[in-house]
């Protein structure tokens, strides 16, 4: 009877495995693109003057908003602060969004981005944290 109940568990065992390792990939995804957006503000804000430009950001606010989106990606990236990082990641997508609608250039690829890294950002900690499962229980 005992080798019944594993032949059971093995595929939901095998399932969760398989969505652990998915949203490990997904989160590191997101925490690989804003470290580098997070180094470009920092480092070379030339290579995105035109984007601020545009978006009626001043060039000097990559010294502020640099950090902050690096801190986010370490907050995401760290179990205990997964929640928060989130959260944080979220409301800097949204800005982002926002900026973009404000000046009328809606579904650009910078928004577009944006809003696929914020569903991945979700997205990724649903498939690895087991608590965001049982807050949101979208699959049965």
């Amino acid at each position: 009877m005992s080798e019944t109940m594993n032949l059971h568990r093995a595929p939901e065992t095998m399932t969760l495995h398989r969505a652990l390792w998915a949203g490990r990939i997904m989160s590191a995804f997101v925490v690989i693109v804003l470290a580098a957006d997070g180094a470009i503000q920092l480092f070379a804000p030339a290579r995105i003057a035109s984007m601020l430009q545009e978006t009626g950001f001043a060039m000097d606010l990559t010294r502020v908003v640099g950090p902050i989106v690096l801190a986010c990606a370490i907050l995401y990236a760290i179990p205990a602060t997964a929640v928060l990082g989130a959260v944080l990641v979220t409301g800097f997508l949204g800005g982002a969004i926002c900026a973009h609608v404000r000046i009328g250039d809606l579904g650009s690829p910078p928004e577009v981005i944006s809003l696929l890294l914020g569903a991945m950002t979700w997205g990724g900690l649903y498939l690895r944290d087991p608590r965001i499962r049982v807050l949101l229980p979208l699959i049965h």
